[in-house]
């Protein structure tokens, strides 16, 4: 009777303790359900832009030279001087100026006394149009030597260089002056051949330079070259930037951001995306609608700040999580943070 009573006894107790572990297994398990930050994403409008360096260059770049040599007599600007076009940049001797314009003022005199001659009938045509050639040529003698003698700026832009000094023969080894163009100046790109059919003429580019922090310059594509480089598979654009205040140098070093058109595509958090170790793929977890995740590749586009491009593998409108993802596999239930 004993006997009976303590194995009732001994498998009551047995009982008892299997309910207990499994109420506290059940418990275990509700506690480890993780609990997740979720964002619903959708597809927007994604700007595609190339992003390209270069350097600063004169719109023109004149060098200014006699046609032959001779002494310098007047040197009137200096490096870093503006100038304005048609001003006077140096004086060469002029002595031989001098002399032809004394042989054109004679011709036109001879030749106005030979048209009134020629006008009374006391001279014949074909003499009258010697003289009238005479004329012009001793003028344009005189213009060029002109051109030569006084050396004018052909363009409003800054002094660059200069070569010589009051006094000094040129001697036609190197320019006397130097003068750069630098309103508008130009940039010149190599954008990728797959490129090509995107980028046209009058296109609005953005142009930041290292020497002005924080500060964006408005410029277009004047031109595209024709032909790309076997070498590099690239081809060139010539980028024109107003720089009315003048700010921009040559030789500065620029970045130029071009715009290529705009995707429409799902756009991430930064956050959100997962990489996998030991390969270049990306991952994001797709919340389920019966609270489930799904390990999901994606394939990403250009990056703009905290946020990402995907260009495949999300849905418009779908849910994903951007916190939590260290305790989650691929159709785990999660517990979604309010």
């Amino acid at each position: 009777m004993t006997v009976t009573i303590m194995a009732v006894a001994v498998a009551a107790g047995s009982c008892g303790n299997n309910h207990s572990k499994t109420a506290g297994e059940a418990v275990a398990e509700e506690e480890e359900i993780p609990t997740v930050t979720v964002r619903q994403v959708f597809v927007e409008d994604v700007p595609q832009y190339g992003v390209y360096t270069s350097n600063v260059y004169p719109f023109v770049k004149n060098n200014i030279v006699p046609q032959a040599s001779g002494r310098i007599t007047a040197i009137n600007v200096e490096i870093g001087d503006y100038v304005q076009a048609g001003e006077v940049l140096a004086e060469m001797d002029d002595v031989n100026l001098l002399q032809a314009r004394l042989k054109m003022l004679n011709d036109s005199t001879e030749f106005s006394r030979l048209a009134e001659l020629y006008a009374a009938g006391g001279l014949s045509k074909s003499d009258l149009e010697a003289m009238e050639l005479s004329y012009n040529v001793s003028r344009s003698s005189y213009e060029n030597l002109l051109e030569n003698t006084v050396l004018l700026s052909p363009v409003e832009g800054v002094i660059s260089a200069r070569n010589y000094d009051k006094g000094d023969m040129y001697a036609m080894s190197q320019p006397i002056y130097v003068v750069e163009q630098i309103v508008p100046v130009k940039l010149l790109v190599g954008i990728s051949e797959v490129d090509y059919t995107k980028v046209h003429r009058g296109d609005r580019v953005e142009v930041t330079a290292d020497a002005f922090p924080g500060k964006t310059f408005k410029g277009e594509i004047s031109r595209i070259y024709p032909t790309i480089d076997p070498a590099t598979h690239t081809f060139t654009a010539e980028i024109l930037v107003p720089n009315k205040d003048k700010v921009l140098r040559p030789g500065m070093f620029a970045r130029v951001r071009v715009l290529f058109g705009v995707n429409r595509s799902v756009v991430v958090p930064d956050a959100a995306i997962v990489k996998q170790t030991g390969s270049g793929e990306r991952f994001v977890y797709v919340l389920n609608p019966d609270n489930t995740v799904t390990y999901t590749n994606v394939k990403l586009g250009v990056r703009m700040g905290s946020e990402y491009e995907v260009l495949s593998g999300l849905n418009d409108g779908d849910r994903i999580v951007t916190e939590g993802q260290i305790r989650l596999k691929s159709g785990i239930e999660v517990s979604v943070k309010e």
